[in-house]
């Protein structure tokens, strides 16, 4: 007999020993796996999350509320790296030149986008942790953005490309028929409401979860990993190696 591990075992009668395949890499998926199809919900998520903070803070000064909140967001945003990078592989393959080159250019425009928000992000909670009031806040700010570039690159122009390279991606994937024509719609509804006031980022949060949570299943979203290094791609069967079985037994199916 084996054991439920795949050892090598004798028959007690004779000692003989055979040898059949069995799989080298399991079928379930695995923890990347996950973490990139988690990652359109938990995006969005993490926005929301810093919306409603921000909300409880009356103030929007330096604080609990204040830091937890751009931490929220921090998060938020760092996620979106797995979702521009999956819907980009998801509206890429099989396709033409001219689409691959759409889909290379809207994931690049809102990976810029990412390290904008991200520098925007940073600069707000140093700020935070260096001020005891806001009237602080807003003369570090203000020394901040005035010097060169930091403005149009981490809050004007900058954050701006986040939210191009999203709708191209978007729009993309409904004009393969990929995703349902709505999506995009709804992503440019959470994004026209976020700009128009930013008491309603909770909402938009929410568009951008309904619009983007279930393209997490999307064919070609998530990028293959091996479970063990130059055997199989996981999720799936993987090559087989041999183990021993006994002699005049059948391998299990």
């Amino acid at each position: 007999m084996t054991s439920d591990n795949g050892t090598r075992a004798t028959t007690p009668q004779t000692g003989a020993t055979a040898t059949a395949p069995v799989n080298a890499a399991t079928t379930g998926p695995d923890a990347a796996t996950t973490w990139q199809r988690s990652a359109f919900a938990a995006a969005p998520v993490c926005m929301t999350a810093y919306g409603l903070t921000r909300l409880i803070d009356d103030r929007h000064g330096p604080g609990p509320d204040w830091s937890l909140g751009h931490l929220a967001l921090l998060a938020g945003v760092l996620l979106f790296v797995p979702v521009f990078l999956g819907l980009r592989r998801a509206a890429a393959p099989g396709r033409g030149r001219v689409r691959r080159w759409f889909a290379d250019a809207g994931a690049g425009i809102g990976l810029l986008g990412v390290v904008a928000v991200t520098g925007q992000v940073l600069i707000d909670l140093v700020v935070g942790y260096c001020s005891v009031d806001r009237v602080t806040m807003n003369e570090l700010f203000e020394r901040v953005q005035s010097q060169a570039g930091v403005k149009p690159a981490f809050y004007t122009v900058g954050p701006l490309l986040f939210y191009v390279g999203l709708v191209l991606l978007m729009t993309q994937l409904a004009a393969l028929r990929a995703i349902a024509a709505w999506r995009p719609v709804v992503v440019v509804a959470g994004i026209v409401l976020a700009a128009g006031d930013l008491d309603l980022l909770p909402v938009a949060g929410v568009l951008f979860l309904l619009a983007l949570a279930p393209l997490g299943e999307l064919p070609g979203v998530v990028r293959p990993t091996p479970l063990i290094p130059g055997m199989g791609v996981g999720p799936g069967p993987g090559p087989e190696v041999p183990t021993a079985i006994p002699a005049g037994s059948v391998a299990p199916h």
